[in-house]
């Protein structure tokens, strides 16, 4: 058997998995159990009481944190004439149309998020197969196929999250860093929650947020007490 890290042995000496943390309680746990050889990311994972089977019970969408996720991100967007130029003007880093389509089909795909204007949609169509398994394809459900480019530049430049639930009806997303004040991740997490309260299929019946956990990126996953999260959830 494999010997448990330094790390592994205090997480599993500071760690109760059997019970439920308050949001405060949880976040000042995974502050003092990270590495601190980088700013590890601030991850949430939602059960949702969704039958992910079920195409009318699928949860998907986009909210901005109000603290951002503390990413910097590069922007792609497809669009041309005076889109093109509100685009550059709100922060775009790379905007284009065919000559955009013809780098990401060399695999040049130097950006994290695309956006397209809908008359764009003509070109960025044909490279689903290549955008479409990195989570890249624009979707006017998350708000990245759009007229107004410029707004869906400046909410992606300004920490907008994009989620969408499993298989298993889980959301996964990201809510910050770990040297975020406790307090701005705590705020994070409700805008999030907030949005999927939102997004909630009118088909869903029965209890819809069942269960939340947060982590660090190596941390241990903690689950939050519901009377902690009682205002939004």
């Amino acid at each position: 058997m494999a010997k448990l890290t330094k790390r592994a042995k205090l997480i599993r000496s500071k760690v109760d998995s059997t019970r439920e943390y308050d949001i405060n309680e949880a976040v000042a746990l995974l502050k003092e159990l990270t590495a601190g050889k980088f700013v590890e990311s601030v991850d949430v994972a939602v059960n949702l009481g969704i039958d992910a089977r079920k195409s009318d019970q699928n949860v998907r969408g986009a909210t901005v944190l109000p603290h951002g996720t503390g990413r910097t991100v590069r922007v792609a967007v497809f669009t041309q004439g005076a889109n093109a130029e509100a685009a550059k003007a709100a922060g775009a880093d790379i905007v284009g149309m065919e000559d955009l389509a013809e780098q990401v089909k060399k695999g040049v795909m130097d950006f994290d998020v695309v956006i397209a204007s809908p008359d764009a949609m003509r070109v960025v169509g044909m490279l689903g197969q290549i955008l479409g398994p990195r989570g890249l394809m624009p979707n006017p459900k998350t708000g990245t196929v759009t007229p107004n480019v410029a707004e869906a530049v400046k909410n992606a430049k300004a920490g907008q999250v994009r989620y969408r639930n499993d298989k298993n009806g889980i959301v996964h997303s990201t809510i910050g860093k770990i040297d975020f004040d406790a307090e701005k991740l705590k705020e994070n997490l409700e805008s999030l929650l907030i949005a999927l309260k939102r997004a909630k299929p009118s088909v869903a019946k029965g209890i819809y947020i069942k269960k939340v956990t947060i982590s660090s990126t190596h941390g241990a996953g903690l689950t939050l007490s519901q009377a902690s999260l009682s205002a939004v959830v």
